[in-house]
């Protein structure tokens, strides 16, 4: 049995990932595809497009056997927890063969060969990234021109594209846990991650996740995406749209006004990421009636990025808090596998899996309390709250839950 692990969003599934999935399972030869995909929370520090049961189901329709969540904790983390936390959950369940992951540089020596001063952290490097911060350049800027310093013969864009950078970020997880999984790379093809505009063409669309939901964000007609989306994907999107999506960061707005106005500067400090000149700024310009991206926009600086402050506001309001991650840290990273969904055809994987797991695997919460260890209740805990947050903002925005199948806590494929 070879298996093939993918760390991912999905945020929404598009072309994109058909095409990962596919070429994955063609380059590996893999026999299963294993997905690890972030919750009802992402990794810019906002609430996903669509809930997590229906992005699990079109990962199944599109070539997945089995779907894992990534904690909210990790998945609404920096790069380096992002990848830990996922990474960690592969190489615990003890069948993964295989990393495969997108990236805009596609040579897999040149993104070992940063992660590996990443891990290491050389004098010179340190010294570098030190000085940079020192001018005022934020952390990803700074840890740029450290990088670039080291190696002057690579292409400058590798340090700064969002998918090489998590890609260095996931071998240096598997460095770092000794993992004997083996990372493989496939280059990202036809649409930049951040681009906005939709690519166009008559058939078979790649367009970027930030495209699409820019596109549904400025109210396009849901028929103009028909072509960027496999034909699995769409009858789903259609079927729920203005029903149960799309959720923006402005539907939690008030939630976060509420939020922030319980807190004091000093008490902020104890959330993930937020620094005592970050908690300042945050409370300082926080004004009556703003929206959560107006918020984030306006305490953006030269020094925090906005996906920063996103993700900043994002552990405030979920209450992901700086001692919590220290305690995962400490514990190896995630403490369950927690099943969102499988196809019926992969239970000899599931059996596998089963046998060799180092984590306790959860298809239901309910009765979970005896096999979850007080560190993995914590994590478990936060997400649940965090789920059910989500469900009440969709709840109070539409006027009705994700549908019932998923309340089983598990989508089953044919």
């Amino acid at each position: 049995m070879k298996v093939v692990g993918l760390i991912t969003e999905y945020n929404p599934f598009h072309n994109g990932h058909y095409h990962h999935i596919t070429e994955a399972r063609n380059l590996t030869g893999a026999d299963y595809c294993v997905v690890v995909m972030s919750g009802n929370y992402v990794q810019r520090g906002a609430p996903a497009l669509l809930d997590k049961y229906t992005r699990a189901k079109m990962a199944l329709a599109c070539g997945a056997d089995l779907v894992l969540e990534l904690p909210v904790c990790f998945s609404s983390a920096s790069a380096e927890y992002f990848s830990m936390g996922a990474v960690s959950i592969l190489e615990n369940i003890g069948v993964i063969d295989y990393l495969c992951f997108g990236s805009e540089c596609g040579k897999i020596d040149t993104l070992k060969e940063a992660s590996d001063i990443l891990l290491t952290e050389p004098p010179l490097f340190k010294k570098i990234l030190n000085e940079a911060l020192k001018t005022g350049k934020t952390f990803p800027q700074a840890r740029m021109e450290a990088l670039r310093m080291f190696m002057p013969q690579a292409d400058i864009s590798i340090f700064s594209s969002p998918n090489n950078i998590l890609g260095m970020e996931y071998i240096k997880a598997l460095t770092s846990l000794n993992s004997r999984i083996v990372p493989v790379t496939i280059p990202r093809i036809a649409s930049g991650y951040h681009k906005e505009a939709l690519n166009e063409g008559v058939d078979t669309v790649i367009s970027s996740a930030t495209a699409i939901r820019r596109a549904v964000r400025n109210k396009m007609p849901l028929t103009d995406l028909i072509n960027h989306v496999p034909k699995e994907v769409f009858p789903l999107l259609s079927s729920t749209y203005n029903k149960t999506w799309p959720v923006f960061e402005e539907d939690f707005s008030l939630l976060l006004q509420y939020k922030l106005m319980a807190e004091t500067s000093a008490s902020l400090t104890r959330y993930l990421d937020v620094t005592p000149d970050l908690a300042n700024r945050i409370k300082g310009l926080m004004e009556p009636g703003f929206s959560y991206a107006e918020a984030a926009k306006a305490m953006k600086s030269r020094q925090w990025t906005l996906t920063r402050i996103n993700r900043s506001l994002l552990h405030i309001l979920l209450n992901i808090t700086e001692d919590s991650m220290k305690q995962y840290k400490a514990n190896g990273y995630a403490q369950y596998g927690r099943i969102l969904g499988i196809k019926r055809t992969s239970s000899p994987l599931l059996r596998t899996i089963a046998k060799k797991s180092r984590l306790p695997l959860i298809t239901k919460v309910g009765g979970t309390a005896n096999k979850l260890s007080k560190t993995a209740q914590s994590m478990l805990n936060e997400e649940l709250c965090s789920t059910a947050l989500y469900n009440e903002v969709v709840y109070n925005k539409f006027g009705i839950l994700p549908k019932s199948e998923y309340k089983q806590g598990i989508v089953l494929q044919d």
